[in-house]
């Protein structure tokens, strides 16, 4: 049995396992930060939807730390660049330096730390936006170039960064090119106090256990593929379509909070995204179809920081997470073009 692109649907032998094995990662995960399962999945699902992850909160919570035990668990090449206001793209994207090679003087390219399967920017908007704009290419193509000459990065390749709140001294915003190539952003909250009082008891100096591997590559590559196969019903992408072409304030269909209190929409990146990840939230929670739910779940996390609200928004109270649930709760799952067959 195929869906309309031709691929082989997943049997439920195939979902089973790879559950079980995304599981395990999770599991794994978890034994080094605690307290945080939601944003564990919310991470794994981006992940496996290949995509790119924004995490924004206060330092101390753990976010350095989730991205090397992921690194650890999936037995990946990693990398981590501490973003400073000194920071040159140079020193993100590697430099040709003219060595000796028989007899006569060349450039050659020495790689910089971009050059892995996971890197992490760790607090990457204390960069200027010059040196932020430097991962452009990397994180949409998968490639640099470098005066003229075009290098491939290593497969898989993630950038997973970290943020602080935009409003901490020292930070520059990051430009809406490069917010748009997060597949997702998450907000890492505060833990409870009964997990703070587990880390006083199982953490001493802040050390973690160590993490055994998970799966290799190959299994990553794998997985991979079985969440390209999980079918997307066409009343789901229709819905996708139609929740992002209402972000947009000069849509007939928008809702009206949008028309006046967002000045600039989601882009079709959204839409590829919210397609991407909601199969991946689907082999999640072990089904082989991508359904309205999944939509709404990765929802929150991939329009939210790709919304730009206007100056009035603020002063009335409007947030983009408010704004996406507005959005969710206005754009119906059916729309009108759908067939009655196809609803059904």
């Amino acid at each position: 049995m195929s869906d309309s692109a031709g691929s082989q649907l997943l049997s439920p032998e195939e979902v089973s396992r790879a559950q079980t094995t995304v599981q395990s990662l999770l599991g794994g995960l978890a034994k080094a930060i605690l307290g945080q399962d939601e944003l564990l999945e919310r991470v794994v699902t981006c992940i496996l939807a290949r995509g790119h992850v924004l995490l924004e909160g206060l330092p101390g919570l753990g976010k350095t730390e989730l991205v090397k035990s992921l690194s650890s668990l999936l037995s990946l090449q990693f990398r981590r660049i501490q973003f400073t206001p000194d920071l040159l793209p140079s020193d993100i994207l590697g430099s040709p330096i003219l060595e000796d090679q028989g007899g006569s003087r060349k450039l050659v390219f020495h790689q910089g730390p971009v050059f892995a399967n996971l890197l992490l920017a760790d607090e990457i908007n204390r960069a200027t936006p010059k040196t932020q704009a430097a991962l452009l290419e990397a994180m949409q193509e998968r490639r640099v170039t470098v005066m003229g000459e075009t290098h491939t990065l290593p497969q898989p390749f993630f950038v997973l960064a970290t943020q602080n709140p935009i409003e901490l001294e020292g930070t520059y915003p990051l430009p809406e090119a490069q917010i748009d190539r997060f597949t997702f952003k998450i907000n890492v909250n505060s833990v409870t106090s009964d997990t703070l009082e587990e880390i006083i008891k199982t953490r001493q100096h802040g050390v973690v256990p160590t993490l055994n591997e998970i799966m290799t590559g190959d299994d990553l590559s794998r997985l991979f593929g079985l969440v390209d196969r999980v079918h997307l019903p066409e009343a789901v992408g229709n819905y996708i379509a139609r929740l992002v072409t209402a972000t947009h304030p000069d849509r007939d269909e928008s809702p009206e909070e949008v028309r006046r209190f967002v000045r600039y929409g989601a882009s079709p990146r959204a839409a590829i995204a919210l397609a991407g990840t909601s199969r991946a939230a689907a082999l999640l929670a072990g089904k082989p179809n991508a359904g309205f739910d999944e939509v709404k779940r990765v929802a929150p996390h991939v329009l939210g920081h790709r919304l730009i609200l206007d100056y009035s928004a603020r002063m009335e109270g409007w947030t983009t997470a408010r704004m996406v649930d507005t959005l969710l709760d206005t754009v119906p799952e059916v729309g009108r073009s759908i067939p009655a067959d196809i609803q059904a």
